[in-house]
This record gives structure tokens, C-alpha cells and sequence, in this order.
């Protein structure tokens, strides 16, 4: 029987990067794809590590013609069975009317149409194959608001409604769909983010976190690790009989 493929964009740090290390430490090939190949030699070497492949391709998901050279390299690698579209930019932290068009646009061309080039890319494979299991990375700011984020909230609520419908067309062909939304994931980016939110809403950094973590039963926040588990679980026959979920890993936070 042959190794099963995944494929997973913006492979090349934090939850991209767990993700790969998951699958692959778990069985799979993974064609880790960022826009940057280099940029994965860490990824590579940590799948290594925990005695799994990973290789590196390169790919902008907001290129049409990139998603569909980078799909045509892992299918290459083997029949691609699982796809995480996770590659996604945060955005502006504006009010609206301070967020150009241009920032507007990328940010929903990364985080919205990404996820639909990457999809629509290993869909027909999946339909001859009759089988596959397809995830996004939304977040729970696509459930609830977050200060200042509109161009990031509007992209992540539109991929949980990308998925649901999806996950009706696709179901009579035996290819589930779902989303996975984490919380506060900690890390460099989530640093970031709570400096912009002491910045926008005029309050401490502290106050900032503490925004977070007192909002979760557990007060903490989420690791990518556990995103990653998540994004295992969906991989896996296991849930089977899963499709059209977006599924919390936000310690809590969000309940719906």
C-alpha cells in the first residue's frame, strides 16, 4: 500500500509548520508549500526529526497558476488524499475607513480566494479517486469579532461558508470538508497581534493578553501543536463521518 499524500500551504512556520510535522510524523508525505521554498528547510528537517517527509515546494496562493503547479507537484509525490489550505496573511489593524482597497484585496485574496485555488486545484483528483479530506484554516474571528481586523474577519467567516457549501457538493463523492478555527494561538504572530490590539484599542500589551486568556475557561492560550492534532484528527478515518464542521481549538473561547 502506498505512503498516503498530503498536501499543506504556508507550511514554513508556526501552525503550517506543526501541521506538516503532524502529518508526516502520522504517515503522510507532505508537499509543504510557501512562497519561499527556502523558507521550509526548517519544516523539512523537523518532519525529519520525527521520522516523517516533507517536501518542499513553492507556491503563492494567490496565483492561479502557482496553486496549480504546486497541486501537480504533490500529486506527482502520490494520489493526494488530505489538503490544508492554511497559508493566510493577518491583515490591517485599522478602523475601516483608515484600510486601503489594496490591503482590503490582499488580505481576502490570501486568506479567502487562497483557500479556493487550493481546493478547486486537488478537486478533481479527489472525485476520480472518490475520496479525500479537505481543511481549512479559518479562525474564531470568523465567528466573533476582533477589534480593528474587519478584512481578516470578513475572509475567515467567508471560509466557514465556503466549506459548509463545499462540503454539500462534495459529500455524494465521498470528499469531506471542514474548517478548523483556533483561538489565540501562542507565538510570534499572536505577539504581534496583541501589540496591534494595545494599539488600536488604546491599552497596555498586558491588557491586551489578558483579553485573551480571561476569555478562555482553561486561561490559556491555544498551542499550534494542538491545531495541528485537530487537523490530524480530520486527516483520519476517524471522522469519517465528519463534513461541514468548523471545528474550535480555542481553549474555550468560542463554544459555537
Amino acid at each position: 500500500m502506498s505512503t498516503p499524500v498530503a498536501a499543506v500551504t504556508g507550511a514554513n512556520r508556526g501552525i503550517g509548520r506543526a501541521i506538516t510535522v503532524t502529518l508526516a510524523a502520522g504517515g503522510f508525505t507532505v508537499a509543504a508549500s510557501a512562497r519561499d521554498p527556502a523558507s521550509l528547510d526548517g519544516t523539512v528537517t523537523e518532519a525529519a526529526e520525527a521520522g516523517g517527509t516533507a517536501v518542499p515546494l513553492a507556491c503563492d496562493v494567490r496565483d492561479e497558476t502557482s496553486v496549480a503547479k504546486m497541486a501537480a507537484e504533490a500529486e506527482a509525490l502520490g494520489p493526494v488524499h488530505t489538503v490544508v489550505a492554511n497559508a493566510g496573511v493577518a491583515g490591517p489593524t485599522l478602523a475601516l475607513h483608515e484600510i486601503t482597497l489594496a490591503d482590503w484585496r490582499d488580505t481576502l485574496a490570501t486568506d479567502l480566494d487562497g483557500v479556493f485555488l487550493t481546493f478547486r486545484a486537488f478537486i478533481p483528483g479527489m472525485i476520480e479517486r472518490r475520496g479525500g479530506s479537505l481543511i481549512a484554516i479559518s479562525s474564531m474571528t470568523g465567528k466573533r469579532p476582533l477589534h480593528g481586523r474587519t478584512p481578516y474577519a470578513a475572509a475567515k467567516m467567508g471560509v466557514i461558508g465556503l466549506v459548509r457549501t463545499l462540503a454539500t457538493e462534495l459529500g455524494p463523492h465521498h470528499i469531506r470538508v471542514n474548517a478548523v478555527c483556533p483561538g489565540p494561538v501562542a507565538g510570534p504572530r499572536m505577539e504581534q497581534v496583541i501589540r496591534n490590539q494595545a494599539t488600536i484599542r488604546g491599552i497596555t500589551e498586558e491588557q491586551a493578553r489578558a483579553a485573551l486568556t480571561e476569555a478562555s475557561p482553561l486561561g490559556r492560550m491555544v498551542e499550534a501543536a494542538e491545531v495541528a492534532q485537530a487537523c490530524a484528527y480530520l486527516a483520519s478515518d476517524g471522522s469519517a463521518a465528519v463534513t461541514g464542521e468548523d471545528l474550535n481549538v480555542t481553549a474555550g473561547v468560542v463554544m459555537y
